[in-house]
């Protein structure tokens, strides 16, 4: 018979206090963490009963990092994190974890699930995550889960984050922050928090953050707003949040490694753009073991890219004819050769770009350049309610853990191009052709343009359960049944057309969990666990998936066949134990297999292919943690050893991979996955020299990367048609911190990041370069002839690390 008595959680919370204040001098006192198992609170359960490497950060711990947000504080600090720097903005990086993504580009392979104060982060398009619409003064605590929890829903393929938010009752008062440094970096932020006898509590934050940025044109501005107002008593609490965004982000991406290595500020093409406009409102109550949510979010976001267009890298210089030239002088244009074209004097193809638009010719494979643009908006709500019950079961205690959610979303994308070619400073200046099918390329029409709409509903329910089989033994069952329905309606191309991006496909799957732990002491945990967790496709993948019909993306998509969900099944097993908060320790293993997987696969048309479901892929690794706080030191080491496979044979695009056959590489399994490097070192520590004076530093070690387009690992430069090593190296960042207290309401701090001024990369993908050593474009570049064909150069483009910043602000508090 089930009895439901007085929390568990809270009894274990009293009698840890009850030990701390009797015991003796020099005791250790015991450190009691609670950890919420699910993306709403109420599931709390001890960290020692979960079956799962779990790391926790509160406020402080991100402020001493100094850390600007919060992907760039889970790299300095978190075992198994990595970011890869692909946009170069710090508000768009790719965070990692164990081999797996929480990335904001469309495309990428996501497998992190995100949750704010129970509403979920990832967006409904692409399940990406835009890290700059999470306010980092915000945030009063985060949880990072390894594995394949399926409490957490769709797309925890290796783990899920899970941020709670400050409110006025936790963090009273008034403070203004004013901080400044390198490459014209400038930000202004406040917070205000309150609470009354009535149960009342308030608490309102905002920022202004600008950037000149390190990198050529490059700057950047977010504004960020978060407010919530909440009501308790004893047993009930309800919390209303409103969080705003408005951002231009500037991330100008990969370079050509040798153009890198002349000037590291310099830019491949120009200009790539982000602007995100959000507004969220998230509803929290609990009563008693009760507790739920009902959010409501719309995005808006769009995009501005200069690009090479790929498909006028094999013309010859060209000489204006006759009529080009009267098409030009006409026009006003002068400059242009009339005999004798060279490639110093002919800027190839900006006069026949232009030419041939002034004539009304097709000059698509002309024009050297495309300007991008695309424009997103989602609309997506949901609601969930969950019961957490703690009693005993067969005289032993037990913890139930019972929910269901509801999320529906509407999402309208579009997407074109404008022709265009490049300037002098690797700018678009752009010709009034589109890629509206007005003009083709090698008889094909030119058209790039999308416009979609798309529903996408979500039904969950899910239950977990933690029994006591014996004293200090804990087993855990639970499980979560997923059923989506996406719908796909194309504007451009009629139902029935092989081009239209129309479907209505659904997916369902229930997904498993058990987990063992055994607590002897607190000084040893034992922890073992198997789990299971799926994401349905996302639309950019339905939207790109028929072998009939390849796409290049971000440029194209077309028909999408059904695809079938990727399932994660991960296994974990470890060890941990502390010595009160003077020594913390962890040891463990882990092995997370997909099946399924979603790759890109290359067609026969060169740069062109589809996603399909391809096999198998794995993560596995070892993680080794040490910690503590002695007096007035805080420090922590951690080391991740991984290793990232293919499990099965594929072909996929790899023109640029000097092993290249007829644009393909073949992937055989055991060769490994790019851009996860296989070792990470984080050594930190916090130092209180004084009271008023508190010192920190860290440091970050990581090992090289397959870079992305090397996945057989057989790319080999020759010096002449393939530049770099087709990999990143390794590299380590130092970063160090001082916060001095001037008075009781004045405290200055300053942050060094990248103390050593190390130049570093975090990510590598190979590609076909435009441009020769001193940044100038140059087609057909390299021997051949017109009969035998003309080989282009394929390069290592490289994601450049920022270099040395410093960075000070000054803070008021009004107490």
């Amino acid at each position: 018979m089930y009895q439901n008595k007085t929390p568990w959680l809270a009894l274990a919370l009293l009698l840890a206090c009850a030990r701390a204040a009797h015991a003796g001098p020099g005791a250790l006192i015991p450190v009691v963490e609670i950890i919420t198992a699910a993306p709403l609170a109420g599931g709390l359960v001890l960290r020692s009963e979960i079956a799962a490497a779990v790391q926790h950060a509160d406020a402080d711990d991100i402020a001493h990092s100094g850390a600007l947000e919060l992907g760039e504080f889970m790299n300095r600090r978190l075992a198994g994190v990595h970011v890869n720097e692909t946009q170069g903005n710090p508000f768009q990086m790719d965070v990692n974890y164990r081999g797996f993504t929480a990335s904001p580009l469309l495309g990428a392979q996501q497998g992190l699930s995100v949750f704010v104060d129970g509403m979920r982060m990832n967006q409904p398009f692409g399940d990406v995550v835009s890290w700059d619409l999470v306010p980092r003064a915000a945030i009063a605590s985060m949880t990072l889960m390894a594995g394949s929890n399926p409490l957490f829903g769709l797309n925890t393929l290796g783990g899920a984050l899970a941020v709670q938010t400050k409110d006025g009752r936790s963090n009273p008062g008034t403070s203004l922050q004013a901080s400044g440094g390198s490459f014209g970096r400038r930000a202004l932020e406040f917070e205000r928090g309150g609470a009354n006898e009535a149960g009342l509590a308030w608490y309102l934050t905002g920022n202004e953050f600008r950037e000149g940025g390190w990198r050529d044109d490059s700057p950047s501005a977010v504004r960020q707003l978060f407010g919530k107002l909440g009501w308790r008593d004893a047993r009930s609490a309800i919390d209303l949040s409103v969080s705003g965004a408005a951002n231009r982000l500037s991330g100008n991406g990969l370079q050509e490694q040798g153009l890198l290595a002349r000037d590291r500020a310099s830019v491949y093409s120009r200009p790539d753009q982000t602007q995100n406009r959000a507004l969220m409102l998230n509803l929290v109550a609990r009563h008693d073991g009760w507790s739920g949510n009902a959010y409501f979010r719309t995005i808006h976001g769009a995009t501005l890219n200069g690009d090479v267009n790929d498909d006028a890298l094999d013309q010859a210089l060209y000489q204006p004819g006759a009529a080009e030239q009267a098409a030009l002088a006409k026009a006003g244009y002068s400059g242009f050769p009339a005999s004798g074209a060279t490639a110093a004097n002919t800027p190839f193809p900006s006069w026949r770009c232009i030419a041939q638009a002034l004539l009304g010719d097709e000059p698509a494979e002309k024009c050297n350049a495309l300007l991008n643009r695309t424009s997103t908006g989602q609309r997506n709500f949901g609601l969930s309610a969950q019961l957490a019950v703690s009693g005993t079961l067969a005289g032993r205690r037990n913890q139930l853990l019972a929910g269901a959610a509801y999320d529906a979303s509407r999402i309208d994308f579009s997407q074109s191009s404008q022709l265009g070619y490049l300037n002098a400073q690797h700018g678009i200046s752009t010709v009034d052709v589109f890629g509206d099918g007005s003009s083709s390329v090698d008889g094909a029409p030119f058209d790039t343009r999308v416009a979609l709409s798309g529903r996408i509903h979500t039904w969950s329910v899910y239950a977990s359960d933690m029994a006591t089989l014996a004293e200090h033994l804990q087993l855990t069952l639970s499980g979560r049944y997923n059923a989506t329905s996406v719908r796909n309606r194309d504007w451009l191309h009629a139902d029935g057309d092989s081009r239209s991006l129309s479907s209505d496909q659904r997916f369902a799957r229930l997904n498993p969990a058990l987990g063992l732990t055994f607590n002897p002491s607190r000084l040893l945990n034992l922890y073992a666990g198997l789990s299971e967790s799926s994401r349905a496709p996302s639309a950019i993948e339905l939207g790109c998936a028929n072998p009939e019909q390849p796409c290049k993306l971000p440029n194209a998509m077309a028909g999408d066949p059904p695809l079938r969900q990727v399932v994660t099944r991960s296994a974990e097993a470890g060890v941990r134990g502390d010595a009160g908060s003077v020594l913390h320790w962890s040891a463990g293993a882990f092995s997370a297999r997909n099946r399924d997987d979603i790759l890109f696969v290359a067609d026969n048309q060169a740069g062109f292919g589809y996603f399909k479901n391809a096999g198998a892929t794995r993560r596995r690794g070892l993680e080794l943690g040490l910690g503590g706080k002695r007096d007035a030191l805080e420090w922590g080491a951690n080391l991740t050893m991984l290793d990232a496979t293919y499990q099965s044979a594929e072909l996929v695009n790899g023109s640029a991979n000097s092993s290249n056959e007829d644009g393909t590489i073949a992937i055989h399994p055991g060769d490994r996955i790019p851009l996860v490097p296989r070792r990470l070192l984080k050594l930190f520590a916090d130092y209180a020299a004084t009271p008023a004076l508190t010192l920190s530093g860290g440091v970050q070690a990581v090992s090289g990367a397959t870079a992305r387009g090397n996945d057989n690992g057989g790319h080999q430069a020759d010096g002449t048609f393939y530049l770099g090593p087709g990999r990143s190296a390794g590299y380590v960042v130092a970063n160090f911190g001082a916060a001095y207290a001037l008075s009781a309401r004045w405290h200055l701090s300053a942050q060094l990041s990248n103390a050593f001024d190390t130049r570093y990369s975090s990510a590598g993908q190979l590609g076909a370069t435009a441009f020769d050593a001193a940044g100038n474009f140059v087609a057909r570049p390299f021997g051949g002839s017109a009969a035998a064909g003309y080989r282009l150069r394929s390069s290592t483009f490289l994601a450049p690390g920022a270099p040395r910043q410093i960075t000070f602000a000054l803070r008021y508090n009004w107490l």
